[in-house]
């Protein structure tokens, strides 16, 4: 194929598209696949079964598809699917999954991915995210659609993020953050909610409104978390127009396993 580079070592039994592009000095190991479109840089190493859809941009110096930083994993025939449409600048660190956890770690689709970014195993991240410079996810983290991650963040294992939320520079996330927050620091704390990001999505004024109400029920009313989904539940009731907002909030809330940042 005239677009893989001379120098690039690639395994024959490697799928890749013919309109897919290969740098210099980049190794592309036996069970990895390339979709349409995908231009991979220069001194890129993409191993072990991982699989890349449409139209990603992987620039020059990553590591992607390494087998996983668990000292349980013991070469199982684990994967890494990643989905259209990402861009993943410089020495980003993707890792297939473990066995015991479901063996796979997935990104979606239209995420951008900074330099130094590390995505752990089992990890699952959305679509629409943008992860800045540094930004470490350790294993098992979920990242809803959305979601903003300010650089220099580690984001402790098992941790959730919901959709939309938005994380601080510099932070340390150890504990679930619930969709639409805005939260920084060291430790970590709730500062509002996303109201610029949402507007920035096309959410109507009824919409960002209702949020503010979940926000206001969660952290500022002085209720208990039980009386607080409580009063969450019947916001879907006086704001029709977002219900599914409502209910992504309930289902998180309901999901959290390591507790919510409060």
């Amino acid at each position: 194929m005239s677009n893989i580079h001379p120098t690039a070592i690639v395994d024959p039994r490697a799928q890749i598209d013919a309109t897919a592009s290969i740098g210099p000095y980049s190794v592309i190991g036996a069970h990895v696949v390339i979709g349409a479109g995908t231009t991979v840089g220069a001194h890129c190493v993409i191993d072990g079964r991982t699989t890349l859809g449409r139209d990603n941009r992987i620039f020059q110096f990553n590591s992607i598809g390494a087998v996983p930083q668990d000292k349980k994993y013991a070469g199982e025939p684990t994967e890494l699917v990643i989905g259209d449409r990402n861009t993943i600048r410089e020495f980003c660190t993707l890792n297939l999954g473990v066995p015991q956890a479901g063996g796979i770690t997935t990104v979606g689709n239209d995420n951008w991915i900074m330099a130094y970014t590390h995505i752990a195993h089992d990890c699952h991240v959305g679509n629409h995210t943008t992860l800045a410079n540094n930004t470490t996810l350790a294993g098992h983290v979920i990242l809803g659609d959305w979601v903003t991650v300010g650089g220099l963040t580690g984001i402790h294992q098992f941790v959730k993020v919901g959709a939309h939320a938005m994380v601080g520079f510099a932070s340390a996330v150890s504990q679930d953050v619930p969709p639409f927050m805005l939260v920084d620091g060291n430790p970590l704390a709730v500062r509002g909610y996303n109201v610029v990001g949402l507007r920035r999505r096309g959410f109507s004024p009824e919409r960002i409104d209702a949020v503010k109400q979940m926000h206001k029920l969660i952290y500022r009313q002085g209720l208990t978390l039980a009386a607080a989904r409580a009063a969450i539940g019947e916001l879907a009731q006086s704001a029709p127009e977002a219900g599914a907002d409502v209910a992504l909030m309930e289902q998180f809330l309901a999901d959290a396993t390591r507790g919510i940042v409060r």
